[in-house]
């Protein structure tokens, strides 16, 4: 089995579009992940990322097979990551911690003076990938819906 975390290229688009749609699909069921997926559009044509100096992106792959992507946005000082995604069958490879480091890698590269992520309340394996890189929180958003306030069970939705 060869692993290996490199930058995006043409032939992964189509790929990393339907491990998008899988990430979506997981998303839309944790807590704050409909209002995540509202505020987080899909990519949808990977193919306009590659080689994009403001949206750097990395894939991981196993034998060549794309089985995870970390999105970047740079915008100034400022890295954000965007997008972070690895199949399930393929977590515990260390895929997170190597795009993550490519990323932080690439955001010194140009200039950001910060990095800037988020994990969705519950979400202890994203959480802990920033945490072994040393991204640690400095914020938490909470919010509630006003139009029905007796409905906590969806109020992160």
């Amino acid at each position: 089995m060869h692993t290996e975390v490199r930058e995006l290229r043409q032939s992964d688009a189509d790929e990393i579009a339907r491990l998008e749609a899988d990430a979506r699909d997981a998303t839309q069921f944790q807590r704050g992940g409909l209002a995540h997926l509202a505020e987080t559009p899909a990519v949808g044509d990977w193919s306009r990322l590659v080689d994009d100096p403001a949206h750097p992106t990395w894939v991981a792959t196993i034998d060549d097979v794309p089985v995870g992507y970390f999105e970047l946005v740079i915008d100034g000082a400022i890295a954000r990551v965007r997008q972070v995604w690895v199949h399930p069958d393929a977590r515990e490879l260390g895929f997170g911690d190597d795009m993550l480091a490519a990323a932080l890698g690439r955001a010194r590269a140009q200039g950001c003076q910060v990095l800037e992520g988020a994990a969705l309340p519950g979400d202890r394996e994203t959480k802990n990938l920033y945490e072994r890189a040393g991204i640690t929180a400095r914020k938490l958003i909470v919010s509630t819906r006003l139009s029905d306030p007796s409905s906590s069970a969806d109020a992160s939705r």
